[in-house]
């Protein structure tokens, strides 16, 4: 099983990429905003749980997270893997997802981080805020602010796994083929190790 952990700052070209990668390699897409999502409308009892948080305007208990993606990997017993996206956020986190995988007898094989200049990114959102409508892409000024909240948050979670070895920088700018070609080759050189 090959899971990987695709990070990137807002802008980045995650989304893009998580889509070609799931379509060339059979890989599960987990985004735990989508998990939270479907048990909310499922109204299962972490839904019912993690629904009457939210509307309390707080942020999900990372028990409440693992339990959902524990849920998504064993409904899921066949899978290639998973592209885990938007989790982990906090090393805490890191270590939860890191300790659930160990039960279920795998592990994180590498988080690949895309890398973007931080003009490039704000010029991408501004753009993508013009054409998506999203207010939160249209102010430069919030898109600074995501971008700051992005690397303070998650550089923690990449020393965590640079620790191990699973941690690899991938040039986030070209075209959309260059990238997905980059990306391509490292998880091709992880399915290779796991044959």
């Amino acid at each position: 099983m090959v899971n990987i952990i695709l990070f990137g700052p807002p802008g980045s070209g995650k989304g893009t990429q998580s889509a070609n990668l799931i379509s060339k390699f059979g890989l599960i897409h987990l985004s735990t905003g989508d998990l939270l999502r479907s048990e909310i409308d499922a109204k299962t009892p972490l839904g019912l749980e993690a629904k009457k948080v939210m509307d309390q305007g707080i942020l999900v208990p990372d028990e409440v997270v693992i339990g959902m993606i524990s849920s998504k990997l064993d409904a899921n017993p066949e899978a290639r893997g998973f592209i885990f996206d938007g989790f982990p956020r906090t090393t805490a986190q890191a270590e939860a997802l890191d300790k659930l995988l160990s039960l279920k007898k795998t592990a994180i094989s590498n988080v690949l981080a895309l890398e973007v200049p931080e003009d490039e990114l704000i010029a991408r959102l501004l753009n993508r805020g013009v054409t998506s409508g999203r207010s939160d892409d249209a102010n430069e000024e919030v898109i600074r602010a995501r971008i700051v909240e992005y690397h303070n948050k998650t550089a923690p979670v990449a020393d965590h796994y640079a620790k191990y070895g699973k941690f690899k920088k991938i040039k986030g700018e070209g075209s959309v083929d260059e990238i997905f070609d980059r990306l391509s080759k490292e998880i091709e050189s992880l399915v290779e190790e796991k044959v």
